[in-house]
């Protein structure tokens, strides 16, 4: 009897699917592989893929060019930090000699003056009548004085001669004398009048600036009054306490850099006071400041740093390098020891925040790679890669 292939097929199957049954029951009796190849897969996860758990990748940073700086050698200014206001260099007072009305005020706040300029000028009537009658009085005395050493010179002669007794020769001398006392007098009240007269003008002592007004026209002012403050300001000054400790290295003549109103001026020492303050346990330097055109104003506040000494061939590193411990609080800097960032502690010679730079005199060599600013969160054993380097070395 023919059998039909295709009426074998199924039983075919059957026949399969239960050896591969007995099969698994089997294995999973002797130590079931299927459940610990899916462990060992759930152990590769959880580690983040087939490395161990202790040995994950380190944290990366991308830097720019910009951010990464090399450790050399140059020149910094070692000096001594100075803080005040700026000072005109002399501040004068101009008062009224005499008592009076005034009749006319020339100048206001914040005008330029100039040596022998009048500012304001006095009721003159009064002193100008006195110093005309003066003028009188002195004409009348020389007058005076004139016939009398006429009448002594007529009375010489006739004395010699006999004519007269010596009684009228002594009084004809007397009278010159008298003569003489009187013109002297008279010169003198003519200068008192001359002065009264030349007061009435209130006259610009030195060149300046108006800094105070204080009087009006028509106001009655008394002797002795301030009438104005004149400020020279062509040359600013500033006295600054310097520590006792520092005092000797501090010398007339050193330069001094200055930062005021955004921008850097340059001066000197003027002066140095001999003794040490013993309250603040500091003396006081005088720093000259040329100001040329008034471009600084007095009472500008300044910071500075008086330049005692010059060092070259130093390792130097910008400020914006340096870091602070939290805990210790001791300077340190992040070096690039090839794509590794590191901690270096380091030690500071000068210091010279103008320039933004500060000696290192231990810590570091020259050659260095040192990161700068603010670049976020870093760490010892950071790897850091700096943009536009792998792609220059691919090329290369």
């Amino acid at each position: 009897m023919p059998v039909n292939p295709t009426s074998r097929i199924p039983r075919i199957l059957a026949l399969f699917a239960a050896a591969a049954i007995a099969g698994g029951c089997s294995k999973d009796a002797k130590g079931s592989p299927t459940d610990t190849a899916r462990g060992q897969a759930a152990a590769t996860k959880s580690t983040g893929g087939g490395a161990p758990a202790g040995n994950r990748p380190s944290p990366s940073i991308t830097l720019a060019a910009t951010d990464v700086v090399t450790v050399a050698t140059g020149t910094i200014e070692a000096g001594i930090a100075l803080t005040g206001d700026l000072r005109p260099i002399e501040t004068i007072d101009v008062r009224a000699r005499i008592e009076g009305d005034l009749t006319n005020v020339y100048v206001r706040e914040g005008q330029q003056v100039a040596a022998g300029q009048i500012l304001a000028r006095f009721e003159a009537d009064e002193q100008e009548s006195s110093q005309k009658s003066a003028e009188a009085d002195r004409a009348a005395a020389r007058t005076d004085l004139a016939n009398a050493q006429w009448t002594a010179e007529q009375d010489a002669a006739l004395f010699k001669a006999g004519a007269i007794a010596e009684r009228d020769y002594k009084n004809a001398e007397q009278a010159v004398a008298t003569s003489r006392a009187r013109l002297a007098a008279a010169d003198a009240r003519l200068r008192q009048m001359g002065n009264q007269a030349r007061d009435t003008r209130v006259i610009a002592p030195v060149t300046g600036i108006i800094d105070k007004r204080m009087v009006e026209g028509s106001a009655h002012v008394a002797k002795g009054a301030a009438l104005f403050t004149i400020v020279r300001n062509g040359t600013l000054e500033l006295a600054a306490a310097v520590p006792a400790r520092r005092a000797a290295e501090v010398r007339v003549g050193q330069t001094v850099h200055f930062v005021a109103d955004a921008k850097q001026f340059d001066g000197r020492v003027a002066r140095v006071s001999p003794t040490v303050d013993p309250t603040t346990r500091a003396i006081t330097a005088y720093v000259e400041i040329p100001n040329p055109g008034g471009t600084l104003r007095g009472g500008t506040f300044a910071t500075g740093r008086i330049v005692s000494r010059a060092l070259s061939n130093v390792l130097i590193v910008p400020t914006t390098a340096l870091r602070q411990g939290q805990e210790d609080g001791k300077p340190f800097v992040y070096r690039l020891d090839g794509k590794t960032i590191n901690v270096a502690l380091v030690q500071l010679g000068a210091v010279d925040e103008r320039t933004g730079i500060a000696q290192v005199t231990d810590g570091l060599q020259s050659g260095d790679r040192v990161i700068v600013g603010n670049v976020g969160t870093l760490g010892r054993g950071m790897q850091a890669t700096i943009a536009g380097e792998e792609k220059g070395a691919k090329r290369q």
